[in-house]
């Protein structure tokens, strides 16, 4: 039986981007979800016209418009509910035709949780900053100190069992949404794997690492979460 996967794309002005990553992600994929999360340019128009099911988030925040998305999958009929969720960021830094390399493990070696690892010998030259490399460093340091975790990356491309992602019950709704899946996953024991990842400078300025308060209050979210699971 053919798996369904579906794909949840939080989306903030990616007018210029939002069409090549729809238009690169591979046909196994049954339902492509784009969250608009407040857009004011034509993410939403140019989203539709490729095919996208599109949504509306006002609330701004990744973890909104991610919710938003599981919302809308938690209300379909039985038989639409997917078996894969896959991430992904709709600024086409990563490269969306590598969907069927990040869910292989989950169909081939039933893995739970598959992160698309930015690794640095796939990475184009500035396409991640100083800051967000040492966040990474350090947000994995820590999650291998206090919970013996192997993760090398809070890469926003991931993929998850549907069923093991409402376990999770997620709840952030802001920049905590990748380190909280990644700390609850390790809690309830589930397998995972990270797939190393190609990755290239985003198209247009990232909303997050682009700007001093977005990097200042991801960071403080993210160790926020590891802090506060190091405590349980």
């Amino acid at each position: 039986m053919k798996p369904i996967i579906k794909v949840i794309i939080p989306a903030y002005n990616e007018e210029k981007s939002i069409t090549k990553v729809i238009n690169d992600i591979p046909t196994i994929v049954d339902e492509i979800i784009v969250i608009s999360n407040n857009s004011t340019d034509k993410t939403e128009e140019n989203a539709k016209k490729s095919g996208a099911t599109v949504l509306k988030e006002p609330r701004k925040g990744y973890g909104y418009a991610c919710l938003k998305g599981m919302d809308y999958i938690a209300n379909l009929e039985a038989s639409q509910l997917p078996n894969i969720i896959v991430f992904l960021d709709g600024d086409y830094s990563d490269y969306p035709e590598q969907l069927t390399q990040l869910v292989a493990p989950i169909l081939n070696d039933k893995i739970d949780f598959v992160i698309g690892s930015r690794v640095k010998k796939y990475r184009e030259a500035g396409s991640m900053t100083p800051q967000q490399i040492f966040g990474n460093w350090l947000a994995t340091f820590l999650m291998t100190i206090f919970f013996g975790a192997k993760y090398t990356d809070l890469g926003p491309f991931r993929a998850i069992k549907y069923k093991k992602l409402i376990q999770l019950e997620m709840e952030d709704k802001t920049y905590g949404w990748t380190v909280e899946m990644q700390l609850k996953a390790i809690k309830k024991g589930y397998s995972y794997t990270e797939i190393p990842m190609k990755y290239r400078n985003r198209i247009g300025v990232s909303k997050v690492s682009g700007t001093l308060k977005g990097t200042i209050f991801a960071g403080m979210k993210i160790l926020g979460w590891i802090f506060k699971y190091s405590l349980k």
